[in-house]
């Protein structure tokens, strides 16, 4: 029997969910969704005096507005948990004991300080700063001395000599030379473990199959292996993830855009779109850029994760979010807008709903996040205030004989999209044999009606705002434009 594949998500909750955490996110789940495998989410929750629990909600919140919902977890339960790490330290104080009883560890007396001091030393000699191993070879009495002494110890993986060579599933074979690692600690001198412990620990008692991460985590995995193999655990295959840049080709930070997910949802971004984007940071699909999570998952594969660093571009991720804007429905839109409205002074405590979507509807194509629908929207509840300049332009004769046409002109009822582009064709038509362009002749109506030389097509305006609301405007800038001298 094949075993199907289990993927573990594993983040820290020491802050919100970064945009390239939730790429490794995403590669994993697509992985096991498209593998028919699990999806598990485990909190890395070791470092107490930095996690807190509103960041592990947060995670999750952030997770399933993606739409990357895990089949095991904190909340959910399963059959390999608790999926908390500060809920396990029993079991890694268990393995850190066998650790020792087989000698493939030992305890680590020396202070900060002095390690610190030991670093600055090898550094100015030009050495490699690692552990000098002083501690190693101290007999047991002098082991149970300094313990009776009450003086804190932390327990140091002993790492063999010779190669490490593993296979990645992305970058191919790769091959290190234990000497270039010091003894790690496994075990803090407060009985807490250490990162590489917790994961190794966890990773082989929770069945993880594949472990998908950052190549930044290249280096780590050599020593995970070597515990792997200390502990006579089975292996796991290994992953490493393309790293992700900013356009300047440094390391991805807040002067390339907002890095959380969190801010990119306060600033109106969908979650198809990130999902979407995040899936082309290093990875190709096999037909269209736009796509949906249904799409990737039937569609995803690791053979075709890059080797090479991904740049982010914040201008890709617009451009997606506009055409992920353009296939939803207008009440779709309208509810997932309804914050920023709000926020604006737009939708009140009632609103005219119909007028709302018609004036969704007109200005869709120009959408770039959920964020810009008031701006876009506001010409049709709110009326402009004209400037001198702008409405010194409307005071010339041809301009003024423009809107009183129009104000006499107006259809009474209610018209189509389709009827008020019928309206102005032939309003046009009426002035083409004065001379009269049409810009000479749309400009003055636009001005009016919205304050602004540009915007959406003009047909929008005369439907959605009716006969009433575009009277009301016309006539109010031609007695502005009267009073002017």
């Amino acid at each position: 029997m094949i075993m199907r594949p289990r993927v573990r998500f594993a983040p820290s909750p020491t802050g919100h969910l970064h945009i390239g955490t939730a790429r490794t996110a995403l590669f994993n789940y697509l992985f096991a969704r498209h593998e028919g495998g699990k999806f598990i989410l485990r909190m890395e929750d070791t470092d107490l005096p930095r996690s807190r629990r509103q960041f592990e909600e947060s995670i999750c919140e952030d997770l399933r507005w993606l739409g990357l919902n895990w089949d095991e977890g904190p909340d959910l339960g399963g059959l390999f948990g608790p999926y908390r790490q500060s809920e396990r330290e029993k079991l890694y104080q268990e393995e850190t004991k066998r650790l020792l009883r087989e000698g493939k560890a030992y305890y680590c007396f020396c202070t900060q300080e002095e390690l610190e001091r030991r670093r600055k030393e090898a550094f100015l000699a030009g050495k490699a700063p690692r552990y000098d191993r002083r501690c190693l070879n101290l007999s047991q009495e002098e082991k149970k001395k300094l313990l009776k002494e009450g003086k804190k110890a932390a327990v140091r993986f002993r790492i063999p000599a010779g190669k490490i060579k593993f296979k990645d599933l992305i970058k191919g074979w790769v091959e290190f030379n234990s000497e270039i690692f010091g003894d790690f600690i496994v075990l803090r001198s407060d009985g807490r473990p250490s990162y590489h412990l917790a994961v190794v620990v966890d990773d082989a008692k929770m069945a993880i199959t594949h472990v998908i991460r950052g190549e930044d985590h290249l280096t780590n995995t050599v020593c995970h292996i070597l515990l792997f193999q200390a502990l006579g655990y089975p292996l796991p295959l290994f992953a490493h993830l393309p790293m992700i840049l900013g356009e300047d080709g440094s390391k991805l930070s807040k002067r390339h855009g907002a890095t959380s997910i969190n801010e990119y949802r306060k600033q109106g971004y969908l979650p198809e779109a990130i999902v979407n984007y995040l899936a082309l940071l290093g990875w190709s699909p096999k037909k269209k850029e736009v796509v949906n999570l249904n799409n990737l998952i039937e569609d995803f594969s690791l053979e075709r994760v890059s080797k090479s660093p991904s740049i982010f571009n914040l201008s890709k991720l617009k451009w997606l979010n506009r055409e992920h804007l353009k296939l939803k429905e207008n009440k779709e839109i309208l509810k997932l807008a309804f914050p920023y409205l709000i926020a604006e002074g737009i939708i009140k405590d009632k609103f005219n709903k119909k007028k709302m979507l018609q004036a969704i509807e007109a200005v869709k194509l120009n959408l770039e996040l959920l964020s810009d629908v008031p701006s876009y929207v506001k010409i049709f509840f709110k009326e402009a205030s004209l400037s001198k300049e702008v409405l010194g332009f409307l005071k010339n004769p041809n301009s003024i004989k423009v809107l009183e046409e129009l104000k006499e002109t107006l259809p009474a009822k209610e018209i189509s999209f389709t009827e008020a582009k019928d309206f102005l064709r032939k309003f046009k038509e009426k002035f083409k044999n004065k001379g009269l362009t049409t810009r000479d002749v749309f400009l003055p109506i636009r001005i009016a009606l919205t304050g602004e030389s540009s915007g959406v097509e003009l047909f929008y305006l005369i439907s959605i705002l009716g006969h009433d609301e575009s009277l009301k405007r016309v006539e109010r800038v031609l007695s502005q434009v009267r009073e002017i001298k």
